[in-house]
Order: structure tokens, then C-alpha cells, then sequence
């Protein structure tokens, strides 16, 4: 990889950098690392439940990776931390496997006494390799 530049990815969203001190994400060659996503949606309102803040931190995570030329398709690795890990994970998996439903990438659910702000229920975080996968997603 010598020679290979990264890149932050969405390149729109300096406030967050500036900000907050991280990159939504960073692409290197053909791997791509996501910061984690809360299930927040556009307004930056949490959802009411474990499955509208799960599909929020999905289809946060769908727009960073098409920015960066990934689909959920090149995922690898994912990893979540939960607040109620126990009492809501049925409710995650539900929404996981309508982004997912087949061709599963390597998963670790983590439970974790707090998160960014205490409405939150869960923060997803993936590492993609573009190309990857076997179809687009």
C-alpha cells in the first residue's frame, strides 16, 4: 500500500471533523474504516426505539459507504455497542438482516453502560474492502 493516500469520507461533513476531532470515515486503497453511527436521524434526533435508532444508524452508514464507492455488499466487519444489549438485540437483529439478509459479515454486539448521550440505544461502526462483495446491496 505504499504510495496510498487516505481520504475522508464524506469529504461534507468538516463540521464533524472540525468540531469533534474524527472523520465519519476513512478510505485507504480499497479499504474503508466507518466511525461508529448513532441512530440519529438528518435533524439529529435520536429514535424513539431500538429499531428506528438502528435503521438511523443503517442508512448512516448505506451514505457513508456509497460516498465512498462501498455498499453494505463490502462489508467485512461489523461491530455494535448496545445500551440494553439483553433486553433489545432481537429488535437489532431484525433490522440488521433487512441490511444484511444474507452473505453475513463478521459481527460483535458489545454491551456498554452509556453511549455519546443517554438517548442513545446503540452505535454501529463497519470496516468495508470495496469490491468485495458478491453483489451490490
Amino acid at each position: 500500500m505504499s504510495g496510498t493516500m487516505q481520504r475522508i469520507i464524506p469529504a461534507g461533513t468538516q463540521p464533524l471533523y472540525d468540531n469533534y476531532h474524527f472523520a465519519p470515515a476513512i478510505r485507504v486503497g480499497d479499504r474503508i474504516w466507518l466511525s461508529g453511527q448513532v441512530g440519529i436521524n438528518a435533524e439529529f434526533v435520536a429514535g424513539k426505539d431500538m429499531e428506528e435508532q438502528a435503521r438511523f444508524a443503517f442508512e448512516g452508514i448505506k451514505a457513508t459507504l456509497a460516498a465512498a464507492g462501498a455498499s453494505f455488499a463490502d462489508v467485512v466487519e461489523l461491530m455494535s455497542f448496545h445500551t440494553d444489549l439483553r433486553g433489545e438485540i432481537d429488535d437489532f437483529v431484525k433490522v440488521k438482516d433487512q441490511y444484511f439478509p444474507s452473505d453475513y459479515p463478521c459481527w460483535s454486539a458489545v454491551g456498554v453502560t452509556q453511549l455519546a448521550a443517554p438517548e442513545y440505544k446503540v452505535e454501529i461502526r463497519v470496516v468495508a474492502i470495496v469490491g468485495s462483495g458478491s453483489a451490490k446491496s
